[in-house]
């Protein structure tokens, strides 16, 4: 029994010495090959520094608008009652003509649905809370209220030109 248990332990090392002897050549081969160049590090150039001028103003990180155009007053009034060319957007309408009564110009714009309709300075237009601040004899001025995307709105000018 001890001659087998010796001969079985005397086998388990042969067969490990003859593993290693290939890993052994293996490393002396590698060892052998002459050794690649480190190719030197870039010269690295000095940073220009830069002098920030507008550290009083309005930091663009901070929410309250976007740029100077914003207005904390800016906001939709919604508690007037909706006029009837609110339900339809700007893109829609289409300016035909004026219209002179008394000295007061109107405009007069058709919608979708065929109709005309008069309006004046002061009238609400378009779906987002556009009020006309001008006629001319060829535009509509609009000045519209949209979300800034930072928790405010701002005042957008737009206009509906006449259509031939």
């Amino acid at each position: 029994m001890r001659q087998v248990a010796l001969a079985l332990a005397l086998a388990l090392l042969a067969a490990c010495s003859g593993r290693d002897a290939a890993l052994n050549a293996f490393i002396e081969a590698t060892k052998a090959e002459p050794g690649g160049r480190v190719e030197p590090l870039p010269e690295i150039k000095p940073f220009d520094t830069f002098a920030y001028s507008a550290a009083g103003k309005r930091s663009p990180f901070v929410p309250g608008g976007s740029g100077s155009s914003s207005n904390a007053s800016v906001r939709p009034n919604v508690n007037r009652p909706r006029e009837f060319l609110e339900q339809f957007s700007l893109d829609t309408m289409k300016m035909v003509g004026t219209l002179q009564i008394g000295g007061h110009k109107f405009g007069l714009l058709k919608v979708p649905d065929g109709r005309v309709h008069r309006v004046e300075v002061g009238n609400y237009v378009g779906q987002a809370d556009g009020r006309i601040t001008a006629i001319a004899d060829n535009k509509i001025s609009v000045t519209e209220v949209v979300p800034d995307g930072l928790g405010g709105y701002i005042e957008r000018p737009a206009a509906i030109g006449l259509s031939e």
